[in-house]
């Protein structure tokens, strides 16, 4: 979704989807080394970004919302931890490779034309051994009207997530 969207989004409805960490992501985040250098890509507002940081870990937040990332920077700044920012489009810029321990994206849509170059950007920005914990919906939740962008396009279809992960461990 757009750039012009998300700020909107954002500084109409401060903490939009809360600050508390997203649920599989606190339950996920044990696969982690203590104190390791993690990415949290399409992070919005910081929710798993600061928790993140709260358990010691070296936090960077993606976001192609500036609106967002300064949403984030003051959630850390009130739970006393740091975390960097960095504005990005993850389906223009690429990450550098190996760089983080980790990685984590929540809800990241991007139309499924960009779907492969996005997750396979993240992916390859984690050190072998590392883990990319991820969660979106899939195409087959519009059905639902349980969240989401509700535009098919922009939803994930399982069977191309698998394709997306096989060459990754």
């Amino acid at each position: 979704m757009p750039k012009e969207k998300w700020n909107e989004q954002f500084q109409q409805n401060k903490h939009t989807y809360g600050t508390k960490v997203n649920e599989f992501i606190q339950h996920k985040s044990t696969l982690f080394p203590d104190n390791a250098n993690v990415a949290c890509f399409a992070e919005g507002e910081g929710r798993n970004a600061v928790y993140l940081a709260k358990q010691g870990h070296d936090v960077t937040a993606y976001d192609i919302s500036p609106v967002g990332l300064y949403h984030a920077t003051l959630l850390a700044e009130e739970k006393n931890v740091k975390i960097n920012t960095m504005e990005a489009d993850l389906v223009d810029m690429s990450v550098e490779r190996n760089k983080f321990d980790g990685a984590i994206m929540v809800f990241g849509h991007v139309h499924e034309l960009n779907q492969r170059k996005f997750l396979t950007n993240m992916m390859q920005s984690v050190k072998n051994g590392g883990y990319f914990i991820f969660e979106v919906y899939s195409k087959y939740q519009i059905n639902y009207d349980t969240g989401g962008p509700g535009i098919e396009e922009m939803l994930y279809d399982p069977v191309e997530i698998l394709d997306i992960i096989k060459p990754y461990k």
